[in-house]
């Protein structure tokens, strides 16, 4: 089949027809497939079953320092569990600071501190005239939901295969000191799946800003959700603690993390990694805020997983299963695309996502028609500030939770939406 761009009209309007029957046939079968979140299968969840058996009434329900986990007390974690969510955040456990079941609730909390409090003695960016934020796109709506709820003017820099536009970067945080900091998933990053090279990561500790209080917001989501468990075809990240030490800038960063993919959304552990300075500052807003988290949980986690030991072998039985849907949308994509060269994605070595180029002006009618032969797709928009995509072309893929057989299905009626939208824009302008 040739390009689209090399048919003659006559050969488009005849493309057209037919693709339209065929979507006719697929919206007339009453699917009902879902591909709006990044949600763990359901046999992703029941690998981690047995986690439900760690503790019961008979079991020892202390932590290692004597800790009774079911009472009050222990404001930033018990011992193993540091231990283990210091694994996941590749950090020290003296540096962690162990928190409820939700990394979203520590970044937002993390953002109201820092209005209302301000960052290590600086002024409270609640009562600067406006305060900014870095936002790479296309990248994670939650993040983007966070800066619009509390008033934040978010400013998009382009993400590229090495992570953000760092001289797009490097400039905009130079010039101007309301910028206050940048959101980073540098790691299968939401929804690309690229990962940050060192390079960026060392730019990004060592730029010049002129907001001394300027911090990096490091979502490391997606630290050990590889598709392969050989080393080799996994991705690595710069510790980006250590970068910003070198670079002579300590305080730059928070890093933020969860089991929430690794065992149950929602019933996980988060943790947030930071500075000595930092740690502190947090650890005194914090005291007020709170008693201690859900210790028992902490301590099934930490027992469920060896305190990180048991982490690649329990990924690996993850990704045994991500693997093959990733796999099969990248054949999709490619089976039906790839001639009509309307489209580009992304070939994500790991993560929840692929991230999908169509034509401009085509990405909120392709979501549209899917809708209505029954597939849910995550909105068209999401992947930008304030849900405003002014190429209208992005679309997040988010093939985790169907099974197999559903997410071929899924992926047959996009394919056809989007040679449908494009070969519309064609015809009819």
């Amino acid at each position: 089949m040739p390009r689209y761009a090399e048919m003659s009209k006559a050969e488009l309007e005849a493309e057209l027809a037919e693709v339209r029957a065929r979507y006719g046939e697929m919206a007339a079968r009453g699917l009902k497939l879902n591909m709006a979140r990044g949600k763990p299968s359901a046999a992703q969840l029941e690998l981690s079953l047995p986690l439900l058996d760690v503790l019961d009434s008979a079991a020892d329900l202390a932590a290692e320092d004597g800790t009774d986990c079911r009472n009050y007390g222990v404001l930033d974690g018990i011992p193993e569990a540091k231990r283990l969510m210091a694994t996941l955040l590749d950090d020290e456990p003296e540096n962690v600071i162990v928190l409820g079941n939700a990394s979203l609730t520590a970044m937002y909390d993390a953002m109201v501190r820092y209005l209302v409090f301000g960052a290590l003695g600086s002024t409270p960016w609640g009562r600067l005239p406006e305060v900014k934020w870095l936002c790479p796109v296309p990248g994670y709506d939650r993040h983007f939901s966070i800066c619009e709820d509390l008033g934040i003017e978010m400013i998009p820099v382009p993400l590229c295969e090495d992570g953000p536009d760092m001289e797009e970067v490097e400039r905009l945080v130079a010039a101007d000191d309301t910028i206050k900091g940048i959101w980073c998933v540098p790691k299968y990053s939401n929804p690309s799946g690229i990962t940050y090279s060192d390079e960026t990561v060392r730019r990004l500790a060592a730029m010049e800003c002129a907001a001394p209080d300027f911090r990096i917001f490091w979502d490391n989501a997606y630290a050990v959700h590889h598709f392969s468990d050989d080393p080799a075809e996994q991705d690595i990240v710069l510790d980006i603690a250590e970068a910003c030490r070198e670079a002579g800038n300590p305080d730059r960063y928070l890093k933020f993390g969860s089991t929430s993919k690794i065992t149950f959304p929602g019933a996980g552990v988060a943790a947030l990694a930071a500075s000595p300075a930092n740690i502190a500052e947090i650890k005194r807003h914090l005291g007020v805020q709170a008693i201690g988290h859900d210790k028992l949980n902490q301590l099934r986690h930490a027992r469920f997983l060896e305190e990180g030991a048991r982490l690649p072998e329990h990924m690996a039985a993850h990704g045994a299963l991500m693997g093959p849907k990733f796999e099969l949308v990248e054949k999709k994509l490619a089976e039906e695309l790839a001639e009509a060269g309307i489209a580009t994605w992304t070939s994500p070595r790991g993560g929840y996502f692929v991230s999908f180029e169509g034509p401009a002006g085509t990405a909120r009618r392709i979501v549209s028609l899917a809708k209505e032969a029954g597939v849910v797709m995550t909105g068209a928009g999401a992947t930008w500030p304030y849900g405003d995509d002014p190429a209208d072309s992005n679309i997040r893929i988010a093939p985790s939770l169907p099974p197999l057989e559903e997410l071929e299905e899924a992926m047959d009626v996009f394919t056809c939406c989007v040679k449908l939208a494009a070969l519309e824009q064609l015809v009819e302008g």
